[in-house]
């Protein structure tokens, strides 16, 4: 016999599966404290994950040997103690049972009646075929987000990489995989396969060797079901329709038929995956191998048709809420603007659209735990398997138990959730003010490099709110110009809730800016005013993965001067316009205006001092924004936000 302490890694990676059958063949796991991360003081981190196990060089297939599962302790000594309460009452498994399960992971605490699913079932790879997608191996060149390209230059929908090729187009959807998201969700990429992907095909070092990985291409624009190869939340599958490249994360599973889909979907997001998982893969990494020896029992496979009820329900209600944020490319409008939720004010709106959501998050879990009882009984497994599903675990954006975590209170996360709506309202009402959307009509309006106000009038011909001519938006401390983004959001909200809701409207959005409703002593326009001039390019920045689509031009720390640019509507000449007709007027109305006050008056000089700050600010700003205005510096949307917007270091805000 022989003992020995290594990392688990040997128990359960595909890699080491001939290993792991050489040690059942001709050796017997005697016993095992199976000790996982932090068994060693002297060694941090979660990587280091470690086994100690007893050996005998001698084969018994069905000896049942004695394993410790002390996985959970986080010290030294939590892991003694967990081996004290744990060490008479070990789990206890053969080679026998571990050759039962695909790959024959030393899966000890799986129990014998999992055990005998896995004996009865086929295999997901019998009927689908689960495959790792592209590696670009440079996506810096190759993806974009959707949202900093010209959306003509996009092609959606596409069936096969013959049709995607005779379109002429460039830019194609990209399944990255992404966060835990079940059902729907996780589309924002789009990736650089023009001509068939001839540029990434092609992508050779400087010895000649092919970098990128273009593998299992008779796949690509296929439907699909797919998951993230690694993820920190478990394993979620997500349904991609038509049109879709894969990436080498955002590995992908393909039938032929759709409810066949469905129901792979339903049976992979039930908790039959989630016990399933902790045998086949316990780590967070989600290879196509383990995926591949799911166990499917026949009956299952013969009667998909009878599983895909609740499954179809639940794919729409996800994807409804995918699309109600303007980071989805099949966004129509701001929920507030919504015939079915829109009342005369603000707060009315959102307590109909609050009952909305929480009617869908409720229905969805609804709907979730139906899915699992189903997958339940038809696996056997009723006497180990809970159908509830926490709320936590709802992956509706609208949810707040699972967008903001479960450790909050429900004041904290209703809060939250309101705060975070108002600022996707602002949102919506500045792509408004730019032409980017339009509350006359649903979609995009204005998302094609140089169109302005003619391609719009063409679009929305009588429309009452006009997007902003210049396409350049001031933010300033003072409403010093007739396009001062405060003024323009008062306009905004005079034309989607009347003019005599103003005020009310004004106060409810600073009431929800300000922490959720704490007592505020600035007026309802200087906490917006406020919001706009300190946070709104922050979570603009967030809200787009740090691929911003509207600029902040901005002065320095003073802020004395700002201004927003909508990218697809920059020219050649917008520095030069934003120099003479805002950042120079407004260079001399504070000049002006600091002539007028008087330094006797203590509050008068302050503001004076104030004033000749601002000034001196918008002076050293200038001499770097006058020579990039005289260079009419131009870009190219598909060289992305983080190429272009190196054009303009020193005059744009940091993202």
């Amino acid at each position: 016999r022989v003992a020995m302490i290594t990392m688990q890694s040997w128990m359960f990676l595909s890699s080491y599966e001939k290993f792991r059958e050489n040690i059942l063949d001709y050796s017997t796991i005697i016993n095992m404290a199976h000790l996982g991360p932090k068994a060693f003081d002297t060694i941090g981190g979660e990587v280091v994950s470690t086994t100690s196990f007893v050996l005998e060089n001698y084969q018994h297939e069905d000896y049942k040997g004695a394993y410790l599962r002390l996985v959970d302790g986080r010290s030294e000594r939590e892991k003694q103690d967990e081996f004290e309460a744990k060490r008479n009452n070990p789990y206890y498994a053969s080679a026998a049972d571990f050759r039962k399960i695909p790959g024959s992971p030393i899966a000890y605490w799986v129990s014998d009646a999992l055990l005998n699913v896995y004996e009865k079932s086929t295999t997901l790879s019998k009927i689908a075929t689960p495959r790792q997608g592209l590696a670009t191996a440079d996506n810096d060149r190759f993806l974009r987000l959707w949202s900093e390209l010209n959306i003509k230059n996009v092609g959606f929908g596409f069936r096969s990489r013959e049709e995607a090729k005779e379109s002429g187009l460039k830019w194609f959807p990209y399944n990255k995989g992404g966060e835990y998201r079940k059902w729907y969700g996780n589309q924002e990429f789009v990736l650089n396969w023009e001509n068939d992907g001839y540029n990434i095909r092609n992508y050779f070092d400087s010895n000649g060797k092919l970098r990128s990985r273009p593998q299992n291409t008779e796949y690509y624009f296929l439907p699909s079901v797919s998951w993230s190869k690694v993820t920190s939340s478990g394993f979620s599958l997500r349904y991609y329709p038509k049109g879709f490249i894969f990436d080498v994360a955002g590995c992908s599973i393909f039938l032929d038929r759709e409810e066949e889909r469905e129901m792979l979907l339903g049976c992979m997001n039930s908790q039959i995956m989630t016990k399933a998982v902790n045998s086949l893969s316990p780590t967070l990494n989600f290879e196509v191998g383990q995926v591949a020896d799911f166990p499917l029992p026949i009956d299952v496979i013969n009667k998909a048709s009878n599983f895909i009820s609740p499954i179809t329900k639940l794919i729409h209600i996800s994807k409804s809420d995918w699309d109600s944020y303007e980071t989805s490319w099949d966004f129509t409008t701001s929920p507030f603007l919504q015939t079915e939720f829109h009342k005369s004010t603000l707060e009315e709106t959102y307590s109909n659209l609050r009952a909305h959501w929480k009617e869908m998050t409720l229905e969805m879990q609804r709907l979730e735990e139906e899915n699992n009882r189903i997958f339940i009984e038809a696996y056997g497994l009723q006497d180990e398997l809970t159908s509830d599903v926490p709320l936590s675990e709802i992956t509706l954006t609208c949810n707040p138990y699972y967008r903001y975590g479960n450790n909050k209170s429900e004041e904290e996360l209703e809060a939250l959730l309101l705060n975070d709506t108002i600022k996707e309202f602002i949102s919506y009402a500045v792509g408004c003010m730019f032409g980017r959307y339009s509350p006359h009509k649903e979609g995009l309006i204005l998302a094609n490099q140089g169109e302005g106000m003619q391609e719009f009038l063409e679009k929305v011909p009588d429309a009452e709110f006009l997007p902003d001519k210049d396409g350049i938006i001031p933010i300033l401390d003072e409403e010093y110009f007739a396009d001062d983004i405060v003024g323009r959001f008062k306009e905004f909200l005079k034309v989607t809730f009347g003019p005599e809701k103003l005020s009310e409207n004004m106060d409810f959005i600073a009431q929800a800016l300000s922490s959720g409703g704490k007592k505020k002593t600035k007026s309802s326009e200087q906490v917006i005013r406020d919001y706009f001039l300190k946070d709104f390019y922050k979570d603009h920045v967030k809200m787009y993965k740090k691929r911003p689509i509207y600029w902040l031009f901005t002065s320095g720390k003073k802020r004395a001067f700002n201004a927003l640019v909508y990218m697809h509507r920059y020219g050649r000449t917008t520095l030069a316009r934003m120099r003479t007709e805002y950042l120079l007027e407004l260079e001399g109305k504070m000049d002006a205006q600091r002539q007028m006050l008087s330094s006797e008056d203590a509050r008068n000089a302050k503001e004076k001092a104030k004033l000749a700050g601002y000034i001196d600010e918008i002076m050293a700003y200038d001499e770097v924004f006058k020579n990039k205005a005289d260079a009419y510096i131009e870009i190219d949307l598909d060289d992305g936000v983080k190429e272009n917007y190196k054009l303009f270091d020193g005059l744009v805000g940091k993202i």
